[in-house]
């Protein structure tokens, strides 16, 4: 596991909320692969580079890309920010800054 890959614990909550469609999967990668696939997504929106230099160790860049752009159409990523945020909510676990919150002085 690289740095910046996913964890088990966080793994485990985002597996259940991507989709699986087996019936309409027809080729490419298999959906137990997808851990695979985040990580590569990660690692590209981390780096900022362009999807062709996603490391091969994740898989073909453009599974990656593809993938991204599919659950990115089927509306995938804002359920797991919501999960996400609910999931950290309810741990108690918060992540607020100046950069994320500006703050307003009352007179």
């Amino acid at each position: 596991m690289s740095r910046g890959d996913l964890s088990e614990a966080e793994w485990r909550i985002l597996k259940g909320l991507l989709p699986i469609d087996a019936a309409n999967r027809g080729r490419g990668r298999l959906p137990e692969e997808n851990r695979a696939i985040i990580n590569g997504i990660l690692w590209r929106l981390r780096c900022g580079t362009p999807w062709r230099d996603v490391p091969p160790k994740y898989g073909n860049w453009n599974t990656i890309y593809r993938r991204f752009r599919r659950w990115s159409d089927a509306g995938v990523w804002e359920a797991v920010s919501v999960t996400l945020a609910e999931v950290m909510a309810d741990s108690g676990h918060y992540s607020i800054d100046s950069t994320t919150v500006r703050d307003h002085k009352s007179i």
